[in-house]
């Protein structure tokens, strides 16, 4: 259950709060951060420029966000992107292996590198030598940028999650 009430996006104040609210789903996510005020507007403008915007493969982009959801225990992420990967085209056995480890069967090489490299910035935040390089060399500028940027938005997104115990949507557990 929510550690703080949902917050009514009928009461949102500010221009940019009230336009951010316009346009997005009624998901707990957004819900539980209207107590942030206009914050939401930046929040959502930069997941939405990475999950609609971006060079990054798509496929390469959700294992990255759903390898971050396992690492940070966040089940809501987790839930929310393993959709989302389905609707990109991955299969069961590949949403499976992200669960798994880098070391899946079901990866193959630059999967199994965006893997690695995820796993070593979300548990040591600079990337080593050893997981950047084969990045660095397989990847444009752009779409390697664009990766680390996915993983350290979606590790805030899991710990803002994780803090305020955001339910998934029709849960036993939602609050009002």
């Amino acid at each position: 259950m929510a550690r703080i009430p949902y917050f009514d996006p009928a009461d949102a104040k500010g221009a940019r709060a009230q336009a951010a609210y316009a346009k997005l789903p009624p998901l707990n996510i957004f819900r539980m951060m209207g107590h942030a005020g206009e914050m939401i507007d930046g929040f959502t403008k930069l997941g939405t420029q990475i999950l609609n915007f971006s060079k990054l493969d798509k496929v390469l982009r959700e294992i990255a966000i759903i390898r971050v959801g396992v690492l940070s225990n966040a089940d809501y992420e987790v839930y929310q992107h393993e959709r989302i990967g389905r609707q990109a085209g991955m299969s069961e056995a590949l949403i499976r292996a992200v669960h798994e480890g880098p070391e899946a069967a079901a990866f193959d090489d630059l999967q199994r590198k965006v893997m690695r490299f995820t796993d070593d910035v979300v548990m040591n935040v600079r990337a080593s030598d050893a997981t950047f390089r084969p990045l660095a060399d397989a990847l444009s500028f752009q779409e390697l940028q664009e990766l680390t940027i996915t993983v350290g938005y979606y590790m805030m997104v899991s710990r803002f999650l994780e803090t305020f115990d955001v339910d998934i949507e029709g849960s036993e557990k939602a609050t009002a």
